[in-house]
């Protein structure tokens, strides 16, 4: 994918982190929208992540999607250095499975939001990051509109077996 024209940028604390972000590249692709990757961590490059977090906007990045574990600050800190909405992705982590990420991550302070998914929920945050560009894409509003409706297709097929076999 053609990343110099990219309009979600996905960041991770770590390579370790990928499986589960991958969830939201994979969003991404299947809505045909531009992104760029990378590592990058609010503890260990406080420098680089907040150098990426101010540029992303001079780059035409419209939306951040962060995902970390364990202290999961990266969310929070990327917030803190831009005006782009940033969507918070708490990983799993032990010992506490995820939840002290959820707490860093949805914790944030007065003024500087970060929109939070589930621990782990990676797909969910490009989904949400899709939807953010949809408001001023027709053609990504349509997409998604296409999705929600296959959705819903799945479901009656699902319900109509299940009553096939209690019935």
């Amino acid at each position: 994918m053609d990343n110099t024209k990219a309009k979600v940028l996905v960041v991770m604390g770590s390579d370790s982190d990928l499986p589960v972000m991958q969830d939201c590249i994979n969003v991404l692709k299947e809505f045909a929208v531009p992104f760029e990757v990378h590592i990058s961590s609010a503890h260990r490059l406080p420098e680089e992540t907040a150098s990426l977090a101010k540029n992303a906007s001079l780059k035409g990045i419209k939306v951040i999607v962060a995902g970390a574990g364990a202290a999961a600050h990266l969310a929070g800190v990327m917030a803190s250095y831009t005006t782009l909405p940033v969507i918070g992705v708490p990983l799993s982590s032990p010992p506490l499975g995820g939840v002290d990420a959820l707490y860093a991550t949805v914790q944030m302070p007065k003024g500087v939001p970060v929109a939070t998914v589930a621990i782990n929920g990676a797909y969910n945050a490009g989904l949400l990051a899709v939807q953010i560009l949809a408001l001023e894409d027709p053609k990504l509003f349509q997409a998604l509109k296409e999705f929600k409706e296959k959705l819903a297709e799945k479901v009656h097929s699902k319900r109509k077996e299940l009553e096939k076999f209690y019935s």
